[in-house]
């Protein structure tokens, strides 16, 4: 007897239904539906201990604590020339756990015996379930926590107390991912959620043109599944088998809490279909799931209540370059209710407040992030069908956190085209200078003249030569959502070994004769680099020397200068000053000299303190 079972996503049998092409891998090819764990700032602020005993009590201890959650381990400065055993330091600890809080918080207190030894004074176990909560700057009291060490016999010895206080922090956001690409910015405690304000639908659709990712019986073959993430729902499609045109049609919805956050969508190749039996769960170091692709989309550059529907290119940067592996096909649509509390939102702090009382460094802000990270991989690792490490990984971008000579060209070349409109403005009022087009040259004249005699009219011309500008590119404005653009990356004229070295490990695994040639490369480039910061420090140098008289006759002629263009402002209208300066610099080109302006030279004569740097 065959069965066969025809339906759709809305039916409730749909996840568990039966796959005849899966040969077996059901459980590894269905659709899944998951939830990140809830994550919490844990700050443990070490204050002080008492009564330490030490073994060696004719020497001044330099002790130490050290802080254990999970594989998170974090360490206080170390307590030096004090002659007492009672220990101070008032540091902050930053910590990140997950719920539900099943781990213990082990307090460490360390006398530093050697330089690579340690001695342990007494430790201690906090229960997660016993620290308290916050969702603002409030002080949380302090506790006091006996220190225990034990002896070969397994007894418990009191060695000491510690004065901590600790606390969850629940009015920051934690992050998991970058800011420019995050999906979301809640805090995380539930009682400062904002309600929603949207609903975003996804339809994943289907893909084509896939390359083949594995070999199947000596031929190429592809067994792509799909995986969303937007805020904590992750989804995940089912793996359509040996297909290189797949077809999903399966639908998702999120609630949208800010309209400026980002979803991404990124294509897959199960591998566990080709493995051995299948009742028998397949090894998970022995090969991995192979990235197609990713596409991202900001629900910003989406107009409310419109489906788009429309299939972007899955592109991988590998060593040898960008690669195309296919096209991805989605419908999205992101529609509100109330298009007030929509735009209210804009108005609002992108992070919660907590975040601006109490900042955190970026140094800091990254590491909490790898480690927030780390802890949604092994939640989701070990969910039934798993998302595996790799996937998790490159939807949550963790290898951008790296230095690549690539991005930072890309970066560099991005300034450059923000820079652009300004340097076209300039050479349009160069042009205007050197009277290039006579008509345009009078024009400018007239309203320059027009604006200084009647300054109230600068800031309404202003404003609607914008609103002019805004509406004429609304003609032009995109008709659909953006994707990855391989020319903005610079991947398609990146070096080999450029390449090579943004997907080397940390540390890296080359040979030493690579190395040393990357290392003279980033000498090269970090020369320039150390040009360009030394001639900005020197601007900002001569720009002190006008009044520090480390040149007596240049302040001399600088403070002059200044007293007397103070009378002349006293006793002359500002209208008429400004006009003719105005005039001054759009005079003809015929008045006008090659060599650089007077103020100029003076300013390039100002001492800097390059002379006085070794």
């Amino acid at each position: 007897m065959l069965a066969v079972w025809v339906g759709t996503q809305a039916d409730e049998a749909f996840p568990d239904a039966w796959q005849s092409d899966t040969g077996g891998h059901v459980l590894y090819t269905r659709s899944k539906v998951y939830l990140s764990p809830k994550l919490w700032y844990l700050r443990v602020t070490v204050l002080e201990a008492q009564d330490l005993h030490t073994t060696d009590r004719s020497r001044s201890p330099e002790v130490s604590v050290r802080v254990q959650l999970g594989f998170q381990g974090l360490r206080t400065r170390a307590s030096r020339g004090r002659t007492t055993i009672n220990p101070f330091w008032n540091e902050d600890l930053m910590f990140v756990a997950s719920e539900p809080f099943e781990d213990h918080l082990t307090v460490y207190v360390l006398d530093r015996m050697g330089p690579t030894h340690d001695q342990d004074v007494g430790h201690t176990r906090i229960p997660l379930q016993s620290i308290e909560r916050r969702v603002d700057n409030r002080l949380v009291g302090s506790k006091w926590f006996n220190l225990i060490n034990l002896s070969d016999g397994g007894q418990a010895h009191y060695r000491g107390r510690i004065h901590m206080r600790l606390c969850f922090d629940g009015g920051y956001h934690v992050m998991d991912e970058t800011a420019q690409l995050s999906s979301d910015f809640r805090p995380t405690a539930r009682q400062l959620w904002p309600p929603p304000i949207g609903v975003l639908e996804l339809g994943v659709l289907g893909a084509q043109g896939l390359l083949p990712m594995k070999t199947k019986d000596g031929r190429g073959a592809t067994d792509a599944y799909c995986v969303a993430k937007y805020g904590p729902k992750w989804v995940r499609t089912r793996t359509i088998i040996d297909s290189f045109a797949p077809r999903w049609n399966e639908q998702y919805t999120w609630d949208v809490y800010d309209p400026c956050t980002v979803i991404a969508i990124g294509v897959f190749d199960n591998c566990h279909v080709t493995l051995g039996h299948p009742t028998e769960p397949p090894p998970a170091i022995k090969t991995k799931d192979t990235r197609i692709g990713k596409v991202r989309i900001r629900l910003s550059t989406l107009e409310t209540g419109r489906i788009y529907t429309h299939s972007y290119p899955l592109i991988v940067l590998h060593t040898s370059g960008p690669k195309k592996m296919g096209e991805v096909e989605i419908a999205i649509r992101f529609s509100t209710a109330s298009m007030v509390n929509l735009l209210n939102v804009y108005a609002q702090p992108l992070f919660p407040r907590m975040h601006h009382i109490q900042p955190f460094n970026l140094v800091l802000q990254e590491s909490l992030r790898h480690t927030a990270t780390e802890l949604i991989t092994h939640r989701l690792t070990r969910a039934e069908p798993p998302l595996r490490v790799e996937v998790v990984k490159f939807m949550l971008d963790t290898h951008a956190t790296r230095w690549s000579i690539r991005r930072s060209k890309a970066n560099w070349y991005r300034i450059l085209a923000v820079l652009n409109g300004m340097i076209a403005v300039g050479k349009w009022v160069d042009d205007i200078c050197r009277w290039q087009n006579t008509m345009t040259t009078i024009l400018v004249h007239i309203l320059f003249i027009i604006l200084v005699c009647y300054p109230e009219l600068i800031l309404p011309t202003l404003f609607l030569y914008m609103f002019l500008i805004g509406a004429w590119h609304y003609r032009f404005r995109p008709r659909s959502p953006a994707h990855m653009d391989v020319r903005l990356s610079y991947a398609d004229v990146a070096r080999y070994d450029e390449l090579d070295e943004e997907f080397d490990t940390f540390p890296t695994n080359r040979p030493p004769e690579v190395v040393r040639e990357r290392y003279d490369r980033l000498r090269n480039l970090a020369y320039y680099i150390q040009i360009a910061l030394g001639d900005i420090a020197s601007q900002g140098e001569r720009l002190q020397a006008l009044l520090s008289w480390r040149d007596p006759r240049a302040t001399s002629i600088f403070i002059s200068f200044c007293l007397t263009s103070a009378i002349l402002l006293y006793v002359t209208p500002i209208r008429i000053v400004i006009l003719l300066l105005g005039i001054y610099y759009l005079r003809h080109p015929r008045f006008r000299e090659r060599k650089p302006p007077v103020l100029y030279s003076f300013f390039r004569r100002l001492p800097a303190l390059s002379d006085r740097v070794l």
